[in-house]
């Protein structure tokens, strides 16, 4: 039976092949992680979107982080922003595509299937309660360190 036993060794090395799946929840890139905060957070009720709504809760101070669309068609909207965030200290955060980010705000409509329909783009929103703490806003925290 110990020779039976010494072929379990393989299975032994198939646990390790699984090994890399945890290996990639930390590999977890910094949108990715955005995301997952950003939808916590709007499960909490602790967005702000657009930039009324963004601009109120970084000069009373109760925003957290401030994630801003690239592709704003207004400079202006970009330097108050910018500048709000600067004057307050609080973590800026841009991305690419504003339709991207007004679908991980939560505006727009989703189908059957899952998928975004409708999709409204935003160019700022405003994290003022993050809910709950996991690994997506470490990785967040880890970035804000590092710069």
């Amino acid at each position: 039976m110990s020779d039976t036993e010494a072929p379990a060794a393989p299975p032994a090395e198939e646990t390790p092949a699984e090994a890399p799946a945890p290996a990639a929840a930390p590999a977890m890139d910094l949108m990715t992680a955005l995301q997952q905060v950003l939808k916590t957070s709007l499960i909490h009720d602790g967005l702000a979107r657009g930039l009324h709504e963004a601009a109120k809760a970084l000069d009373a101070g109760k925003a957290s982080l401030c994630v801003l669309a690239s592709n704003c068609d207004k400079n202006e909207y970009l330097q108050l922003v910018t500048a709000l965030c600067a004057e307050h200290n609080i973590n800026l955060i841009k991305v690419d595509d504003n339709k991207k980010l007004g679908e991980w705000a939560g505006l727009c409509k989703i189908d059957a299937e899952g998928n975004p329909r409708k999709v409204v783009g935003c160019s700022c929103v405003v994290v003022k309660d993050y809910g709950q703490e996991g690994e997506a806003l470490d990785i967040l925290n880890q970035h804000f360190k590092s710069q």
